[in-house]
């Protein structure tokens, strides 16, 4: 599998896990229509449709794409901090975020809390162009 160049920034959040600043990343209030993909590797992760403002300063899911999204027990940290899982690309292992349930901000009740730095956006016309 082809993988792609990570900068420091990225590597920071996406191999070692770490966290980008809340409010800051790219995609937090993006809610044009689209697919986000893996940036380390391009897979498709979530759909536009599934995006929310959870009003957390990270862009929120309430679903991802079927198979993309693995789950992982967090770390210790994380866990106190009410996450019930990380979350990784299923493809290549990317760290994406984590995933929060029962905080009832959507009908489906779970919340995938994703760094901006892990994903990069396609919009839907540039899908239809088969980009």
């Amino acid at each position: 599998m082809k993988l792609n160049k990570l900068t420091k920034e990225e590597e920071l959040v996406i191999v070692y896990k770490g966290t980008e600043a809340p409010f800051t990343g790219e995609y937090e209030k993006n809610f044009e229509p689209g697919t986000y993909v893996c940036r380390r590797c391009g897979a498709k992760l979530y759909r536009s449709e599934d995006k929310f403002d959870a009003h957390c300063g990270w862009p929120a899911f309430d679903d991802e794409i079927a198979g993309a999204v693995k789950r992982v027990k967090p770390d210790m940290m994380h866990s106190f901090l009410g996450a019930t899982y990380e979350l990784h690309c299923a493809r290549c292992d990317a760290y994406l975020g984590h995933v929060f349930m029962g905080e009832h901000l959507t009908k489906k009740n779970v919340r995938h809390c994703v760094n901006s730095i892990s994903m990069k956006f396609i919009p839907k016309k540039d899908e239809k162009d088969g980009k």
